[in-house]
């Protein structure tokens, strides 16, 4: 039986949810306006992990680094090297080829296909049927994106792939996170303060565009890239899982499509063909599909 506090705290576990899939909307629409406008990919990430880095100060001051050294210097490197600075730069090179409704769309789908895969294939975990057909719908609705259309130019194919080939590094990423029994503020910490090591050289030696970016541009993408989908989105989505469960968090997932589509529309003026549209809500619907039927035997959401 549910307390009084759980039940209270429901309703702003919800808002959590839908807040965070606003942050990872507004992230990637905003990453595709600077990268048309001045930015490069690694402008944005150099924003992205220094805005991270002035988030987390605080919690580094507090606690120390004795989570993250605890953690060990192997594994935080490769968590680094699966969900740091190399996965951001290659979505935003993605996102400086494609629309950013591609990348709402692909990257959430690629991960919830590649973490099966590597489970199933891999772990020799088992799988529910409703699991596998909605692993199908993602697989589809992926070969609606990757079916080469006459009016498509090749960087936007090259951009998609580049969505799911981050999706790969994120579900290996995610894996490891739960075999290791990390918990998620000291791996995002330890991803965070590796990641800020390689940043002077990428800064010297990358391509920029970061001279010619307003203040407020910049100021912006340090917000949004940093403190809101660095630091605020795991907060949130902690919360969401803590309150409603980790399944039940897990189905504000592919709403991110949606609301990043209405932002592109709205802003940006990019409106994806039929066929993308078919190919984003199949892909919804693969990733809804086990959890619609789990809700059905038992419901999660007691408001």
């Amino acid at each position: 039986m549910e307390s009084v506090g759980q039940n209270k705290s429901q309703p702003l576990a919800i808002l959590a949810g839908f807040g965070l899939v606003a942050i990872t909307a507004l992230q990637f629409s905003a990453a595709r306006f600077s990268l048309r406008e001045h930015l490069t990919a690694a402008d944005i990430v150099i924003l992205r992990f220094g805005g991270a880095a002035i988030a987390f100060m605080p919690i580094f001051w507090y606690t120390g680094l004795a989570k993250v050294r605890a953690l060990g210097m192997r594994r935080a490197a490769i968590l680094a090297l699966l969900a740091g600075l190399p996965y951001p730069l290659i979505i935003n090179q993605g996102l400086s080829l494609a629309p950013a409704s591609h990348a709402a769309a692909l990257c959430p789908a690629s991960i919830v296909l590649f973490t099966f895969l590597i489970s199933r294939f891999l772990l020799g975990e088992r799988a529910k049927n409703a699991t596998i057909l909605g692993i199908g719908a993602i697989v589809a609705g992926l070969l609606l994106f990757v079916i080469p259309l006459n009016e498509v130019s090749q960087d936007t194919l090259v951009g998609d792939a580049l969505f799911v080939v981050s999706g790969a590094l994120f579900a290996l990423y995610g894996i490891l996170l739960r075999g290791w029994r990390v918990p998620p503020v000291t791996a995002t910490g330890a991803v965070v303060l590796l990641s800020c090591l390689p940043l002077p050289l990428l800064h010297f030696f990358a391509p920029s565009g970061i001279g010619m970016a307003s203040p407020g541009e910049i100021a912006a993408q340090i917000v949004i890239q940093g403190f809101l989908a660095g630091a605020a989105a795991i907060v949130l989505f902690s919360f969401a899982a803590t309150r409603l469960g980790p399944q039940a968090a897990s189905l504000f997932l592919p709403w991110t499509p949606v609301a990043t589509a209405a932002i592109e529309m709205v802003f940006l003026g990019e409106i994806p063909n039929a066929q993308r549209s078919l190919g984003i809500g199949t892909m919804m619907g693969g990733m809804l599909l086990p959890y619609l039927v789990g809700f059905v035997k038992q419901p999660m959401f007691r408001l």
